[in-house]
């Protein structure tokens, strides 16, 4: 088995979707429309996508899982000013002093993800 892709329950598919799409660099689905119950963001193979689907509920406490993210082209706090440009916003700040750790982060539906030091 492989993992396909990570699903994230949502309000608005088509719009977190998009802000995933920005932070990443990855393209939402070519099929994916506003206003669709379910919108992948494609990574590169072997990288499952990113898939978000629409539910009445809305998000309740914590998250059980988390994405941590590692930049690729920039620094960690490049890339989080760069996500929080895009709609992010910071939860919990882990940064020292020497410059190690992470900034926990929320999407614009409140969903968690870190951004680590590369």
């Amino acid at each position: 088995m492989r993992l396909r892709h990570v699903t994230v329950d949502c309000s608005d598919p088509y719009t977190l979707a998009t802000f995933w799409s920005r932070l990443t660099g990855w393209p939402v689905s070519a099929i994916d429309a506003p206003g669709d119950d379910e919108v992948l963001v494609e990574a590169p193979p072997p990288v499952p996508g990113l898939l978000f689907v629409r539910v009445a509920e809305p998000r309740a406490g914590k998250n059980r899982v988390h994405l941590d993210w590692v930049p690729a082209e920039r620094t960690r706090d490049e890339e989080v000013e760069r996500a929080l440009a895009l709609g992010a916003t910071v939860h919990e700040d882990h940064r020292g002093p020497e410059g190690r750790g992470w900034v926990t982060m929320r999407d614009p539906e409140g969903n968690e993800f870190c951004i680590e030091r590369g």
